[in-house]
């Protein structure tokens, strides 16, 4: 047998071996992935959503482009500020919320569905009676409708008596990881403390 040959079956096996142990390494090394929270009152996606959003305008009159949603979980309510109840409502509730709960590095949106009457000076004196730390979202109707779609939302214009209007829509929350994907939802009637607590693991869980 040729000796000048023999070495090549046995250099493979330890060039696969060598890395095999790096992807083991690397395997194990690797941080786990979070376990799923446990929600009193919310449900948690088995996988983080990736949605299309338009670009939008802030309430401080700035560019809200989609990718200022990485780096902070997000919780996101679809309003406007001439709701009669459920938005004061919420928005009150949600005030509460932050100063109880232990979520960390997490920002409140309002995105309107009323962007006709809800200019960013509209929605930061608005959302400044319930916490100046709220963001307000606006844009072009067909931009917020898109956003509404691609969350799952509901919004509906209804014309009232003397040609004003109001606005039908869903109270559901939604919740967005640090990389902008969506990760939990949160449907009335809304408990505080419940509400709280969920946000707090769900915002830990989320992360990364």
């Amino acid at each position: 047998m040729s000796t000048s040959k023999s070495w090549l079956p046995l250099a493979a096996l330890a060039l696969a071996g060598a890395v095999g142990g790096v992807w083991l390494a690397r395997t194990m090394l690797a941080p786990a992935p979070a376990a799923a929270p446990t929600l009193a009152a919310g449900t948690w996606l088995p996988e983080p959503r990736e949605f299309a959003a338009p670009a939008l305008v802030d309430s401080r009159g700035q560019a809200f482009p989609q990718s200022a949603f990485a780096g902070h979980a997000s919780l996101i309510f679809f309003g406007f500020t001439h709701c009669p109840d459920l938005c004061p409502t919420t928005l009150a509730l949600l005030a509460e919320v932050m100063k109880s709960t232990s979520a960390q590095n997490l920002t409140v949106y309002l995105v309107t569905v009323d962007p006709e009457r809800d200019t960013p000076e509209a929605l930061r004196s608005y959302l400044a009676g319930f916490d100046p730390e709220f963001i307000g979202l606006t844009g072009k109707a067909p931009d917020i409708q898109g956003f509404t779609r691609a969350l799952g939302a509901a919004a509906l214009k209804v014309d009232l008596p003397g040609g004003n209007y109001s606005m039908d829509h869903s109270a559901t929350l939604f919740l967005l990881d640090d990389s902008g994907r969506l990760r939990a939802l949160f449907t009335p009637p809304y408990d505080r403390t419940k509400l709280a607590a969920d946000l707090a693991s769900a915002v830990a869980a989320a992360r990364g």
